[in-house]
């Protein structure tokens, strides 16, 4: 599982027909920042994503990667290797609160 930021989405009107109603969205994936361990950093890398929680741009999301984005009822039988399992409330390294919804991290 990892961290990451929707930063925009995709529209294709020409796609198999598995794909027909899914949601996706472009995500960047997020790091700690391994200095201060004070806020989260983008990695750089860029991921196609289905939505598989009714999740929105702008939003800190959980994504997984690869088979692991299979193991869902709704995306068992898409041709997909990422997917959006979860929407971020907060994120806490030790004492520090480096993510709350609704912050500009």
């Amino acid at each position: 599982m990892f961290l990451a930021k929707i930063t925009g989405n995709v529209t294709s009107t020409h796609k198999v027909q598995a794909m027909v109603g899914q949601k996706l969205f472009i995500v960047e994936p997020l790091r700690v920042d391994e200095q201060n361990q004070d806020c989260l950093k983008t990695t750089g890398r860029t991921f196609i994503a289905v939505d598989t929680v009714g999740a929105g741009e702008g939003e800190v999301v959980l994504i997984v990667q690869g088979s692991s984005a299979r193991f869902t009822d709704d995306t068992k039988t898409l041709p997909i290797d990422c997917a959006i399992i979860g929407i971020v409330d907060n994120v806490r390294v030790g004492s520090n609160a480096i993510y709350s919804e609704g912050s500009d991290s």
